[in-house]
């Protein structure tokens, strides 16, 4: 079991270019920060020692990792408040603390360093574990619910579209015929059966060929992308002008509906060849990033969690149209 003193040693992914794309929306005394995926509070403990006056809300859905991270984070006592939440729930946590507006927000997403490190998680393909996966392990259907319940098109669309695995009906099909055998319980079997339905051509490039399927599932549980399709909307919405976010993302999923919502926040929405656009089609948010920025090689070299790191940033420039 992980300790405070352990998860201290965890690297946060960009660490330091994040700090410095929130920087300029956080050096104002009052300033509000929002860590969406608090995780063992690696980034939270930076935003609360590199800018003294700036408040912290964080959020998580493990409890697990919200007792680590508390204990993380005691010594800045009120400045820190943590929350038991998915981050697209972070509108209402902000209503309840009587927050209106935030100048900072920040979403580290996938899956946290505690959560692979412990094997009874069911995250790694790399250790034989209990088919959890699931973030909060007091709530939902597990990993080998999925794979025990699932019809074959169920687990084959997963597959193709959260894994974007070739061999999506190939490997759904190998499930069912082993289920019926036994149900599935470990990481292990799964992994085993994910390489024997793969060609061994293609096993020979690209990593271990479970990642994919582990990826896969792992969004299943989760619901990772409807919450982060509700989740970015909603941050965007609480940031006051001049506020900054800056997203985390590691698959081409995520980073793909970060975009979509990032480009179109910093779109006009006016209507074609008005010679002047008025204030209320002018784009509410400019963006800070051009593309993605990538980890540096010195980073990756210290941190291999950071290899499929995909960075964006956006910054609030005018009021929402009726504030």
């Amino acid at each position: 079991m992980s300790s405070a003193a352990d998860n201290a040693k965890h690297v946060p992914v960009m660490l330091r270019r994040t700090l410095e794309m929130l920087a300029p929306a956080l050096r104002a005394p009052g300033a509000v920060v929002v860590d969406a995926t608090l995780g063992l509070g690696g980034h939270s403990e930076a935003l609360l020692r590199e800018f003294p006056e700036v408040r912290l809300v964080a959020t998580d859905r493990d409890p697990v990792a919200l007792r680590l991270a508390g204990e993380r984070l005691a010594p800045f006592g009120d400045r820190a408040t943590l929350v038991h939440a998915v981050y697209d729930e972070i509108p209402e946590v902000l209503e309840r603390l009587g927050i209106e507006q935030i100048h900072g927000a920040l979403f580290d997403l996938g899956v946290s360093s505690m959560q692979l490190d412990e094997a009874d998680r069911g995250f790694a393909y790399a250790q034989d574990a209990p088919l959890d996966m699931r973030m909060d392990q007091t709530v939902g259907m597990s990993a080998a619910e999925v794979l025990n319940t699932y019809t074959h098109g169920e687990l084959a669309r997963i597959l193709k579209v959260y894994g974007e695995e070739r061999f999506a009906g190939k490997i759904a099909s190998a499930i069912l015929r082993e289920r019926e055998k036994e149900p599935f319980s470990t990481s292990a079997r799964l992994v085993e059966l994910v390489r024997n339905s793969i060609p061994a051509a293609t096993r020979r490039t690209g990593g271990n060929p479970a990642k994919r399927t582990f990826q896969a599932l792992r969004i299943e549980v989760n619901g990772e992308l409807s919450v982060l399709e509700r989740a970015i909307p909603g941050a965007l919405a609480a940031l006051a002008v001049g506020g900054r976010m800056a997203v985390l993302s590691y698959h081409s999923l995520e980073d793909r509906l970060v975009k979509g919502f990032f480009a179109e926040a910093a779109a006009t929405n006016a209507p074609p060849g008005l010679p002047v656009v008025p204030e209320e089609y002018q784009p509410r948010f400019k963006l800070l990033t051009r593309g993605a920025e990538l980890p540096t090689e010195e980073e990756i070299a210290e941190n291999r969690r950071a290899t499929p790191a995909r960075l964006r940033g956006a910054e609030r420039i005018r009021e929402r149209v009726g504030s």
